[in-house]
């Protein structure tokens, strides 16, 4: 099996699925289709579309934008160290969500005193 030339190119879903951005080959290509991957902020539909050391992609990945530019097109799905080493991450940081769920001060459950003291103001309602 001989290098890929630099020249040649790879096909954007396999690209992906090589850099490990999705878990199947299968799922990177729909999300190709959908229309939800940018190549040099261009839209592109078809995962067939060649793409190129030196290429920036623009995609959504779970709630986070991913920016990338490809260093190298591989050969196949490695580690994810080597995964890495095919492109230069320029991601914006994420945003910072909060620690809790909104809208729930009390820590679980009610204790047995509480309930005690739920059903006791609703046996006397004032």
């Amino acid at each position: 099996m001989s290098e890929p030339s630099t020249t040649a190119g790879l096909r954007l879903d396999k690209w992906l699925w090589h850099a490990r951005f999705f878990k199947t080959r299968t799922l990177a290509a729909k999300m190709v289709q959908s229309g939800a991957v940018r190549v040099n902020g261009t839209r592109i539909t078809k995962p067939a579309a060649l793409v190129r050391p030196g290429d920036a992609l623009t995609f959504v990945q779970a709630t986070q934008v991913r920016v990338a530019v490809i260093i190298a097109l591989g050969t196949r799905r490695g580690p994810a160290p080597e995964a890495q080493a095919l492109y230069d991450d320029q991601s914006p940081a994420p945003v910072p969500c909060s620690a809790r769920a909104p809208g729930h001060d009390a820590p679980g459950r009610p204790t047995k005193k509480d309930r005690r003291v739920l059903d006791e103001m609703r046996r006397f309602p004032s």
